[in-house]
């Protein structure tokens, strides 16, 4: 029989009520700016070329150069990588609520900061700007274990997983509203100060004012994020940490009284008594973490690795495949702000169709089928559709085919966020102790970021055409956008495979999930010979 706390009891069983929207708006918010943030980029980073990069007499518009497209897109890959093991630490040493308001100051701060980024020379600019992104990275990747974890803390066991993927469900209104905004903002500069084709005229082709475009798109990120700052500190710590890792019971039932609008004991003597019998207390290094959690660990770093090569070399880059297969004209027949408006425009049409969409099925259906199915067929049906559009690559690319692509690959985005996209971020938030559930998210985060990196900066450089003639500028040739997709569906399909070391935590308490309010007497009498329980 388990010892439990009366105050994390009531949470568990509490109906749905008015505070967990607010917890959804605050959270998520952070993640609808960490989305805009990282994924914006993509949309205006040919138009950065154009500016920055033009060669006076070249037949193709200026593009960034290998190294310094790999900067811009990676660097707040790296920076929220860093982010994620940094916070993810802190928020179990010193508390969700403390480190949770820093991380939005950082990326209100850094938004700005990028869009300010200034220079007498384009390296200088370009370097200013990798700057800011590198630290915006930095507090994205705190909103990913923090808000996950506070979520999952405050949530009931009934509909957790459906709380936690509407929190990350944001992300797909963030990158919906990043081609939004880019579209508005290149139309209303497109209609002011119209330029002609960059064949008609190569240097008219760019406006001065373009230069405003990509500044002001980067710079509306910080505005969802500090509009929610108030409310961030307005949040009570939640239950979990003040009464397990605090040793506050007294607190513990403060807040969550006021937060549930009922009257809780503070229940001081349990929780002594817990803490006094718990074999618990294994640090995250320790043989009994290992025993415990360690292939717990193994599953949700792995998946995430390899879910995040495909799905940020997908996102990052669409418009390099959009360009291949013809969706977009070629550069030259446009000018800088119809281009970016193009871009916008095609990013949006993805996100519309696939990428939101998944995120609230998952929603809908993540505590009725379970993380562990979603996440399987996820990968699987990725696996499909991504060979599905690989295999037959030359015929996807004849132009009446082009619906058809369109269709084949929103449904590799869709089932991306009907599936591991949104399981690999609500499993970790689950499955570990409270005083390690946000540093183990924060790892687990982190090697989906180390798989974005490699997705960001590999798949630069191998979806180039293995024709030398025909490959950007400065960049050697590579497999072609077919094989690199090849490989993206491999990938997907160990993502499957890796996905059987994860376990189902649906309608458990995380106390159930991890045993915190286990007794050594029961440890004791589980692991007696002939005791059913002790038994595998």
């Amino acid at each position: 029989m388990t010892q439990e706390l009366g105050v994390l009891n009531a949470l568990d069983v509490a109906k749905t009520q008015w505070y967990h929207f607010t917890a959804i708006i605050i959270a998520g918010m952070g993640f609808f700016t960490d989305a805009y943030d990282l994924f914006c980029i993509a949309v205006v980073s040919k138009l950065l070329g154009r500016i920055y990069y033009y060669t006076p007499g070249s037949a193709r518009p200026g593009s960034l150069p290998p190294n310094v497209s790999a900067a811009v897109s990676g660097v707040a890959l790296c920076g929220t990588l860093a982010g994620q093991l940094f916070f993810g630490w802190l928020g179990d040493k010193l508390g969700r609520k403390k480190v949770y308001g820093i991380t939005l100051i950082l990326m209100v701060l850094c938004s700005f900061g990028s869009g300010l980024s200034f220079g007498h020379s384009a390296k200088a600019t370009m370097t200013t700007l990798c700057l800011f992104r590198f630290w915006l990275g930095f507090g994205i990747g705190g909103d990913y274990p923090l808000s996950a974890t506070i979520m999952s803390e405050y949530a009931n066991k009934k509909t957790r997983g459906a709380f936690i993927a509407a929190v990350f469900a944001m992300q797909g209104f963030g990158i919906l509203a990043g081609g939004i905004v880019a579209l508005i903002v290149a139309a209303a500069f497109n209609n002011r100060f119209s330029a002609p084709a960059y064949e008609v005229d190569a240097v008219g082709s760019t406006v001065p004012e373009a230069d405003y475009v990509w500044r002001v798109v980067l710079m509306f990120g910080a505005i969802p994020a500090g509009l929610t700052y108030y409310w961030r500190m307005k949040m009570p710590e939640t239950a979990r940490y003040t009464a397990l890792v605090a040793k506050n019971a007294k607190q513990a039932a403060v807040d969550m009284s006021r937060v549930l609008q009922v009257e809780l004991e503070a229940e001081e003597e349990k929780l002594e008594k817990i803490v006094a019998t718990s074999k618990n207390s294994f640090g995250l290094f320790s043989k009994e973490f290992l025993k415990r959690h360690g292939l717990h660990l193994l599953g949700t770093t792995s998946t995430w690795f390899l879910l995040d090569i495909a799905f940020y070399s997908q996102n990052l880059f669409q418009k390099d495949i959009f360009t291949a297969i013809g969706w977009l004209p070629p550069a030259k027949t446009m000018s800088a702000l119809e281009e970016c408006f193009r871009i916008a425009k095609a990013q949006t049409l993805i996100a519309l169709c696939g990428t939101v969409p998944g995120y609230w099925f998952t929603v809908a259906l993540i505590d009725i089928i379970g993380r562990f199915t979603i996440q399987l067929i996820g990968f699987i049906m990725m696996t499909i559709f991504m060979f599905a559009i690989a295999f037959p690559y030359n015929h996807w690319i004849l132009k009446e085919n082009r619906i058809g692509f369109l269709v084949m690959y929103s449904l590799t985005f869709f089932f991306a966020n009907f599936g591991p996209n949104a399981t690999t971020f609500i499993v970790p938030a689950e499955i570990f102790p409270a005083r390690l559930r946000s540093t183990c998210h924060g790892i687990s985060a982190a090697a989906g970021k180390a798989g974005a990196i490699v997705g960001a900066f590999g798949f630069l450089y191998a979806a180039q055409n293995p024709d030398a003639s025909k490959t950007d500028p400065g960049y050697p040739p590579g497999f072609g956008v077919k094989n690199s997709l090849i490989a993206l569906g491999c990938i997907n399909f160990l993502g499957g495979l890796l996905t059987l070391l994860v376990p189902e935590p649906k309608g458990k308490s995380l106390e159930e999930l991890t045993g915190e309010n286990e007794a050594p007497e029961e440890d004791a009498a589980a692991r007696q010979p002939g005791n059913r329980a002790g038994q595998v």
